[in-house]
């Protein structure tokens, strides 16, 4: 029988909007227990599209149990100490000073538990900015991202929250190295990635291309844009105005590109080569174009297939769980939340996928608070004691119900 790699294992994932809980959803996904410990106001996220909750808690917040806390009252703290102390991984995306007032920083959390594995991510790692805050669009913009992607001459975020998500990533990979070390008899080391420095970890490849360029040319060279100057290897409309990405490479893909749609090109030894191309990059570009535009997306599609040229089709989100490679086995699982069912994709390390049969739901604001403390060992009357104190809540019935589709004009 399988067994998940976290199976007995508890998180404690206290975090708002993406990062803690990505990391925390991997975990589950690993096979972790994971408690999503929120304020009486909820992760931001519950609240955001018509006054309820977004695509980011119903995809990374299922097969989460909630627990409704408020730390600022001293029962409340107390109690989640107690949780705390039955927790093998605490992972949280606080501001460094809201760690500190809410006495949560590393040093308060291993007198609780000197076993836990503390995870921070926060805005700055050590440095003289350790206290400032970051988000995903400040590391988009303070590590080159930002000023490169421009809409309307102005420099703007990417979209989606990829630094967030990474250094969520990268805080698992952090986690597994602290539990590999404590299980060959070390301590258990805290993890602390911060955004900044995760934006530049994975802007590397373009710090040490531009520092190359300007030790080679004397000048800081940047690729003009980001299919590096590569003619025929980005995004060209077909006949019928769908948007069809091609991977031309190098001279392999370029000679069966043009083979495939039979272009008189395929023959042209002045084009032979990736350095002559580029050479002539507005005429191949042209040239390409020109093809491309002749022919269905479906005509252009069978050709490249048989070929084994590279290429995929420029979807907009709505279409994008339409394709067949995203429904086989495994590849997502069917969620339902709040009278409505959604198709979310699943995490992508197969071997190491919870069982989507035995999936949570994503959880109602303090739907398991008192499931969970009774868990770490309060009795019945202290947990009606928190909640005749509002230091804990559960969720009532209309909590954070979306709003309504008017249909006046």
């Amino acid at each position: 029988m399988h067994t998940s790699p976290l199976a007995g294992r508890r998180v404690i994932e206290l975090g708002t909007m993406l990062a803690a809980p990505f990391a925390a959803h991997i975990l589950s996904q690993l096979g972790a227990e994971v408690i999503k410990v929120e304020s009486p106001a909820g992760d931001p996220t519950r609240s955001l599209v018509r006054g309820g909750p977004s695509g980011t808690l119903i995809a990374y917040s299922h097969d989460k149990k909630s627990v409704c806390i408020d730390l600022s009252k001293a029962e409340g703290y107390q109690a989640f100490c107690r949780l705390l102390s039955t927790a093998d991984i605490f992972v949280h995306n606080l501001a460094p000073k809201a760690a500190r007032k809410l006495k949560l920083t590393q040093e308060d959390c291993r007198a609780v538990n000197p076993n836990l594995i503390y995870c921070h991510i926060r805005g700055y790692a050590a440095g003289p900015q350790q206290d400032d805050l970051a988000s995903n669009p400040v590391a988009e913009a303070s590590t080159g991202v930002m000023e490169a992607n421009r809409v309307n001459g102005r420099p703007s975020r990417l979209g989606p929250s990829y630094h967030d998500q990474f250094a969520g990533a990268y805080a698992v990979i952090g986690i597994l190295s602290s539990m590999l070390q404590h299980k060959q008899g070390d301590s258990a080391q805290p993890v602390e990635v911060g955004l900044y420095e995760t934006g530049l970890h994975v802007a590397a490849r373009d710090l040490a291309g531009v520092q190359l360029k300007t030790q080679l040319l004397g000048r800081p060279e940047r690729e003009p844009n980001g299919e590096f100057s590569m003619p025929g290897y980005g995004a060209y409309l077909t006949a019928d105005e769908r948007w069809i990405y091609l991977l031309i490479l190098n001279d392999g893909h370029w000679l069966k590109f043009c083979q495939a749609l039979k272009m008189p090109q395929a023959n042209d030894e002045a084009l032979a080569t990736l350095r002559q191309r580029k050479k002539a990059r507005d005429e191949v570009e042209d040239i390409v174009k020109a093809a491309i535009g002749a022919q269905s997306f479906d005509a252009i599609a069978a050709a490249l297939s048989a070929a084994g040229v590279g290429f995929t089709e420029v979807l907009p989100i709505e279409r994008v769980l339409e394709a067949p490679q995203a429904h086989q086995p495994g590849k997502l699982r069917e969620v339902k939340f709040r009278n409505l069912n959604f198709e979310v994709p699943e995490f992508p390390c197969a071997s190491a996928n919870a069982d989507p049969a035995a999936a949570l739901p994503p959880p109602q604001l303090g739907e398991h608070t008192v499931q969970v403390l009774r868990s770490a060992g309060l009795s019945q009357e202290e947990c009606e004691r928190l909640l005749a104190n509002k230091a804990v809540l559960v969720c009532g019935p209309n909590d954070f119900a979306w709003k309504p589709v008017s249909n006046k004009a």
